[in-house]
């Protein structure tokens, strides 16, 4: 079982995942903030590339982070493909949003909108997790209660002692 300590690193460096993939899904937005601010023309080689990049950016980023953290031993392969799995889910869903709000409100709304989102898939893991570890928890007491009331027993009754070959044939005799 992790210790305190243990369990609060792990958390912070889930934060730090967070906060790196919502900076990367602002990012998304760049493009037509740019081009909504005058910094950029709405034509143009920069505006086609800039939204090609922008749109993949947050998975390149996602698929780095947690390839190096496996690479470098930090995970094991199947929990990074896993956290990363979530991660893009979590990422296309709240883009998805984001791009419903962009078009109907615009895209400075849409950036909340899509930080929001991210932030309730959080919540929810983090309930789900809570949820199955506080199960787990429960069936390891219950466990541990039937070996104290049979340990109990025994004490009180003494160790049940079945009847051995050689004595079931003197009795049968």
């Amino acid at each position: 079982m992790k210790t305190y300590q243990e369990m609060l690193a792990s958390y912070r460096k889930r934060q730090r995942n967070t906060v790196v993939d919502t900076i990367a899904t602002g990012l998304t937005y760049m493009d037509e903030i740019a081009v909504d601010s005058g910094l950029l023309e709405e034509t143009g080689l920069l505006t086609e590339l800039t939204g090609s990049v922008c749109g993949a950016l947050p998975f390149a980023i996602i698929a780095v982070q947690e390839g190096s953290k496996v690479i470098l031993g930090l995970k094991p392969v199947a929990n990074g493909v896993q956290d990363g799995t979530y991660r893009m889910v979590k990422t296309g869903a709240a883009l998805g949003v984001g791009a419903a709000v962009a078009a109907g409100a615009g895209f400075w709304a849409a950036i909340p909108v899509t930080m929001g989102v991210r932030a309730l898939f959080d919540r929810y893991r983090s309930r789900t997790l809570t949820g199955m570890r506080v199960q787990g928890r429960i069936a390891r007491l219950q466990e541990l209660n039937a070996q104290l009331r049979k340990a109990r027993e025994e004490e009180q009754t003494g160790p049940v002692q079945l009847p051995q070959p050689e004595m079931i044939a003197v009795i049968s005799n």
